[in-house]
């Protein structure tokens, strides 16, 4: 069986592009927090939300290295 090689071109896009779809999310979130009285719900969407942020901290240095990756081979 042939291996498919490591294609890495678009990585810093795909990140980019779950990083702002996270964030919309949020955003979203945030507004059903304001929209809702239900305080199960807001505890659970603001608990979703602290996920999201930590996941981006991890996201943006995610992509920082896949930047500094796609800089050397080139």
């Amino acid at each position: 069986m042939k291996h498919n090689p490591d294609d890495r071109s678009d990585n810093v896009e795909r990140i980019q592009k779950n990083i702002d779809m996270t964030i919309e999310n949020m955003h979203r979130a945030d507004e059903m927090i304001e929209k809702t009285d239900d305080p199960n719900m807001k505890k659970t969407l603001k608990e979703k939300n602290d996920r999201r942020e930590h996941a981006l901290g991890g996201m943006r240095l995610e992509i920082e290295d896949e930047a500094k990756a796609r800089e050397k081979r080139k």
